[in-house]
């Protein structure tokens, strides 16, 4: 009986959310994250693997397959990552340690390209540069008789102007963290002991803001190197080939062994450089910056050059953020690119079909196939951050109550890694896991289901990023003294955690969903006609010519982003803080 009695209490222990719950997310996050992986590796483990192996590195082939292409990613990897640095580093510079006027604007400018999408600048660039080359319509400038070089219309030059663009924010938020650590007693110091500027620039800022530099190098040279929308509509028509065109190719044209073996190396690149980035700042010798001092920050002023470089710094922003939307606005409006600001019609929004206009398409908002797209855009949206975030909380509480375990561990670096696989070969993954039956699982490929698993675990570092910044604002002894009482994980997480973390979660979901309706390269691989999403039918009527259908699709895209980017910061500002006592 006493043998029974035990093996009962034993169930029940086992059973306990305490313990269940730590499985559970183990499981979930090792199908979302590390079964798609494995099952992309051993797909090129087969006799048509190896072949592909072979075909894409050691045969006549790997000049277009692979070589060329790498070329171009590490090529347009550095290139963005030394031209954010630069624009983003300048950026900070005058926003955080001069007395430039308005730096609060400046720092909001300066961030708003990232919430744009990359497609976006894209089409606008080729609303004004685009020459006869390919045949069809051309770009403002040429049709007003100006003539564009090709190397100025399409390829390299192009595409690394737009994603320089795009990121640089990027590098500006990380830079700009790392300079507001810099104390006013360091600089201080330093002009009593007689340092010139340079001397202060060199010997104390540098040093401190390097590991910034090198992680806004690494976070840029990824997204790069990952990015498939500006290399698509700029290069591909010119037959400049990246890493993740090649791989869309691929996989587009059915050589999907081919296009796995592609995803897996265009993974190495990409987390290699990360690597090494992180490698380079574990490597270096740390400074202390923030001490029990004040901490109010040296600003030197500029004197003459204030205002003429308060005016760059507002030209950069403007012509990153503003511009385009401006273009793209005028081009859905404009019978052709040659006459922007005028002759405008709304047929391109709320036209009837069956006229001569447009080959005889309906506007946006009057094509069945656009409102579908759109209602399928916010649902994905909405579900994926409605999941990542309850999935990413409870991740990261688990890992936050077993600090120092085993289990904390694992969990931290598996739900991280999603953020060393670039989106479409993430995407790879899933194609090479759930495009065909699992014992009497269906294929998945097409469907709602697919996209949802395939976002949420793409995305799943973001929403542990953000569970861990709210559970950091809650103190431990309120949910222990409820565990004390008897309360179990899900009462403690229902009655407690979530109502205090609400804001901060909210304001998480809304820069998930934005990520969501911007993101091209994820849903590239995975959309269907059974599954249109506002991204990829906005780059299919790019690549068919329909330039206004295209440009009016991403501006409805970029209204959604930047609504939604701009209520996630009013609701990060109104988190309360909740500290211990």
């Amino acid at each position: 009986m006493s043998v029974v009695a035990t093996s009962v209490l034993s169930r029940r222990g086992f059973l306990r959310s305490e313990t269940l719950v730590p499985i559970i997310l183990i499981l979930i996050v090792g199908i979302l994250v590390i079964a798609p992986l494995v099952k992309i590796v051993l797909s090129t483990l087969t006799v048509e693997g190896r072949d592909a192996w072979q075909a894409v590195l050691a045969s006549k082939m790997s000049e277009n397959l692979w070589w060329r292409p790498l070329w171009n990613t590490v090529l347009l990897g550095v290139g963005v990552a030394a031209g954010c640095i630069l624009i983003g580093g300048f950026l900070a510079w005058l926003v955080m340690l001069t007395d430039v006027p308005a730096p609060r604007t400046i720092g909001l400018l300066a961030t708003m390209p990232f919430m744009i999408p990359s497609f976006a600048a894209a089409l606008a660039w080729g609303a004004l540069f685009r020459n006869s080359r390919l045949g069809g319509s051309v770009g403002f400038f040429e049709a007003n008789g100006y003539i564009v070089p090709d190397w100025l219309a399409w390829g390299l030059v192009p595409t690394l102007i737009v994603l320089i663009a795009h990121y640089y924010s990027l590098a500006f938020t990380v830079i700009s963290a790392a300079l507001s650590s810099i104390g006013a007693d360091l600089v201080e110091a330093a002009q009593v002991a007689g340092a010139r500027r340079s001397r202060i620039f060199f010997g104390i800022i540098l040093p401190v803001v390097t590991p910034a530099l090198i992680a806004a190098a690494s976070l840029t040279f990824a997204g790069a190197v990952s990015n498939f929308a500006a290399p698509a509509l700029l290069g591909l028509p010119v037959r400049m080939q990246t890493l993740s065109t090649r791989l869309f190719g691929m996989i587009e044209t059915g050589q999907t062994e081919r296009g796995f073996v592609i995803a897996l190396l265009l993974i190495v690149v990409s987390a290699s450089f990360l690597w090494l980035g992180e490698r380079l700042v574990a490597g270096r010798k740390n400074f202390v910056t923030v001490t029990g001092k004040g901490g109010r920050t040296k600003r030197f002023p500029l004197g003459k050059w204030r205002w003429p470089l308060f005016a760059v710094a507002v030209l950069l922003c403007l012509l990153t953020t503003f511009l385009p939307a401006l273009i793209l606005t005028a081009s859905s409006f404009a019978l052709q690119n040659g006459s922007l600001f005028s002759n405008w019609t709304t047929h391109f929004w709320i036209g009837e079909g069956g006229t001569d206009m447009a080959q005889g398409q309906a506007g946006i908002f009057r094509n069945p196939v656009l409102i579908e797209a759109l209602w399928m855009t916010l649902k994905l949206a909405v579900t994926v951050a409605v999941t990542t975030m309850a999935l990413g909380l409870a991740l990261a509480h688990t890992i936050a109550r077993n600090k120092g375990t085993v289990l904390a561990t694992v969990l931290g670096q598996v739900s991280f890694t999603p953020i060393l696989i670039p989106s479409i070969a993430f995407a790879a993954a899933y194609i090479a896991l759930f495009g065909a039956p699992i014992g009497p699982l269906p294929s998945l490929y097409g469907t709602f289901l697919l996209l949802v698993l395939a976002a949420s675990a793409h995305l799943l570092p973001y929403a542990v990023q953000s569970g861990r910044s709210v559970l950091g604002q809650i103190s431990a002894d309120i949910e222990e003294s409820a565990r004390l009482t008897g309360a179990g994980f899900f009462r403690r997480m229902g009655a407690i955690i979530m109502p205090l973390a609400i804001r901060g979660l909210l304001a998480g979901a809304l820069l998930v969903f934005v990520k969501i309706v911007r993101d091209l390269s994820l849903v590239v691989l995975l959309f269907t006609s059974t599954s249109p999403v506002l991204s990829m039918l906005a780059y299919r009527y790019a690549a068919e010519g329909f330039m206004q259908f295209a440009n009016a699709i991403t501006m409805v895209i970029l209204v959604l982003c930047v609504v939604a980017t701009l209520l996630a910061h009013r609701l990060q500002n109104r988190v309360q803080k909740w500290k211990s006592a």
